[in-house]
């Protein structure tokens, strides 16, 4: 069946980095168990990708994106070469099929190639295929959830290649919006009551897109991308000060900008993303039968920006949160914690890559 899309070892045995590759930029994440149910943070890092290396979830140049992932492997200083890998979403083909209880393994692998042939696009040898037992069918007691993942072989083989000529073993590929679920869980404990009942809008402002994720116990209830990100800022500052887009990039990460820029650029910026945020969250309400959110969730690279969760709060009346799945880990004394907490909202799919090692399989 080609590379697993699911935990291929038991992670338990084997530690692993949780390793995502954005659009931007290339982030490691390593994790520890502390305690019965608790995590410790061991070392983190975030090394920036040059423009257009990654684009559309696609590896453009792998060169460069080699030389970025060694870099941060590098400076992480670990001995761990094996790591979790995602796809983005729009590389792989999900769906929730139901299958009778109580069939061998190969049985329901043949199922599942059969079900799969109904649906793929393409020819079922173009691709890497793999399912999840979600567990027992909600309405039927003796038949089985199963969800089915399948991406085509080279868009897997193209992140494997990398972590390969990084010297890295890809062990998992997981999807990424599957990852930042994972890391949505630990998020999700955080809130009153752990969330229970509560409609949860995750906001995730990446470089050139803006997905709004809306969650309810556990259940994703809805999802919209739209095209807004922290590369219009780049640009914005690119034009204002006669800037390259490597050196905006650079000096909007770093502070270091002129004095004006606070109110000239980056408070516009600032309005500007959360009307986009209220804009989603109307789209949401307009197009399900939910009328309000109670908690607004945001990751990625935006919602690094200081006092961004003010301006949308205000703007959209709802109760604002920038998410941090490490708020209740544990950290080594290789992590800042000042650090840490600027980025862990850009650092939810390689926290939840990082979370892998531990599922029970």
């Amino acid at each position: 069946m080609g590379l697993d899309l699911s935990a291929l070892f038991n992670p338990k045995a084997r530690p692993l980095l949780g390793l995502d590759i954005s659009s931007s930029s290339v982030k490691l994440v390593e994790l520890t168990a502390n305690g019965k149910e608790g995590y410790r943070v061991e070392r983190y890092t975030i090394e920036v990708l040059p423009k257009d290396a990654v684009s559309d979830g696609n590896i453009a140049n792998l060169d460069a994106v080699v030389e970025c992932v060694k870099k941060a492997w590098k400076r992480l200083g670990t001995s761990t070469r094996n790591v979790a890998m995602a796809l983005p979403a729009s590389a792989v083909i999900t769906k929730k099929v139901i299958m009778p209880a109580g069939m061998r393994d190969d049985e329901l692998e043949v199922q599942v190639e059969t079900e799969a042939n109904q649906y793929i696009p393409f020819s079922i040898d173009e691709v890497n295929l793999d399912y999840q037992v979600l567990g027992p069918a909600p309405a039927v007691p003796d038949e089985l959830e199963v969800l089915i993942a399948a991406s085509k072989k080279e868009r897997v083989e193209d992140r494997v290649a990398v972590a390969e000529a990084a010297g890295l073993k890809a062990v998992v590929m997981d999807v990424e919006s599957f990852a930042a679920l994972a890391s949505f869980e630990l998020i999700e404990k955080q809130l009153p009551e752990g969330g229970k009942n509560q409609v949860v809008a995750v906001v995730d402002a990446g470089a050139n897109a803006t997905t709004l994720t809306v969650m309810r116990n556990g259940q994703q209830v809805y999802s919209r991308e739209q095209a807004f990100g922290g590369s219009q800022l780049t640009q914005d500052i690119a034009r204002h000060y006669g800037m390259s887009q490597e050196d905006a990039e650079a000096a909007k990460r770093a502070g270091n900008l002129p004095d004006g820029y606070e109110t000239e650029l980056l408070n516009p910026f600032m309005e500007n993303f959360a009307l986009e945020v209220s804009r989603a969250l109307q789209f949401f309400f307009t197009s399900t039968q939910y009328n309000q959110v109670d908690h607004l969730v945001l990751s990625g690279g935006c919602a690094v920006i200081p006092g961004v969760d003010e301006v949308v709060a205000t703007r959209t009346q709802v109760n604002t949160i920038v998410a941090n799945p490490f708020a209740n880990m544990v950290l080594s004394d290789k992590v800042k914690a000042k650090s840490l907490l600027a980025d862990s909202s850009s650092l939810m799919v390689a926290c939840g890559l990082a979370l892998r090692r531990f599922d029970p399989s």
